[in-house]
């Protein structure tokens, strides 16, 4: 039992020290925060007046929310982005999600990533949040980061 927790923690250690020198090493990153996000409403409540404009050919128009969700078992959040490549070139893509209750403070975030995505290209990925929510949730995408790869 403990070299299966040994040898885990040993896998850990050496998948962030790889992100590490993967993050250290890529291109400079296009990042912007990105200010809309899929709500759901509950009847009473006003919506927006306007939606908040996301300039084409950003990273952050390159991804929307798909689904937004409690794990009804581990009371966890989790959102589904789905990462569309609009640019002109393959790009590695890191997206920020917020969890937020339902007057808009922030329970936790998660991430959500896909690497060497080509140009057109759709990927589908989830952001897991680790904290404990007491119901339902919005997933707000917080911050979208777009690396290019070759």
């Amino acid at each position: 039992m403990t070299l299966s927790v040994l040898g885990g923690l040993v896998l850990l250690g050496g998948c962030g020290a790889l992100v590490a020198v993967t993050v250290s090493h890529a291109p400079k990153p296009q990042t912007l925060p990105v200010t809309e996000a899929p709500q759901d409403k509950a009847p009473g409540k006003d919506a927006p007046s306007e939606e908040p404009v996301v300039e084409e050919g950003s990273p952050e128009a390159d991804v929307k929310v798909t689904k937004c969700v409690v794990d009804s078992l581990t009371t966890w959040p989790a959102a589904d982005v789905e990462i569309v490549n609009h640019g002109d070139s393959k790009a590695t893509y890191v997206v920020n999600v917020e969890f937020l209750d339902g007057s808009g403070t922030r329970l936790g975030e998660g991430l959500a990533a896909t690497d060497t995505l080509a140009v057109g290209q759709k990927a589908k990925e989830q952001a897991q949040g680790l904290v404990k929510v007491p119901g339902k949730v919005t997933c707000k995408v917080s911050r979208v980061t777009r690396y290019p790869t070759n």
